[in-house]
């Protein structure tokens, strides 16, 4: 091999890793937020996110939330709707300053329900916070397990993977 391809290859290698290295904050980021969010930390998760967040909660149903105080309003009202949160994350991909995950939002309600959404979501990222948050997931199911109907047996198969991360 000459220098010429010995010196590509070495900087493929250099570029590969800092990819990795994005990646790997990209992901420690929303697994952070996810542990506030676990923890009820309302101020913890806005922490992770850009002051001019736009989140789409509900993306193809709902327009998207702009800034922390809508996200705020938001995580509150949530808040009093769920406890026992296990967010779980099966896979994920990063591009840049995108984040690309597969997951399933799982909690149970005040009045005891499971309540399983299986999601994916695009997180985008700013001077290291997160600037935009899209989520998609079928709230027809989510609302008919709120309602007491039992969770379909593909989508219990669905969510019985093991989480990386």
């Amino acid at each position: 091999m000459d220098i010429a391809g010995s010196a590509q290859q070495a900087q493929d290698r250099n570029v590969h890793k800092l990819n990795e290295a994005s990646q790997m904050s990209h992901i420690q980021m929303l697994l952070g937020l996810i542990r506030a969010w676990k923890a009820r930390d309302i101020d913890g998760v806005l922490a992770f996110m850009h002051d001019d967040i736009v989140w789409h909660y509900a993306a193809v149903i709902a327009p998207p939330l702009k800034g922390k105080a809508k996200a705020r309003k938001l995580l509150e009202g949530m808040a009093l709707q769920v406890r026992d949160v296990t967010w779980r994350i099966f896979d994920y991909a990063a591009k840049g300053e995108r984040l690309f995950v597969e997951g399933v939002d799982e909690y149970v309600s005040t009045d005891g329900r499971l309540i399983s959404a299986p999601y994916a979501g695009v997180v985008e990222f700013r001077g290291g916070k997160i600037i935009a948050l899209r989520e998609y997931f079928d709230m027809g199911a989510v609302n008919g397990l709120k309602s007491g109907e039992a969770m379909k047996e593909h989508v219990r198969a669905l969510i019985a993977r093991e989480a990386v991360a």
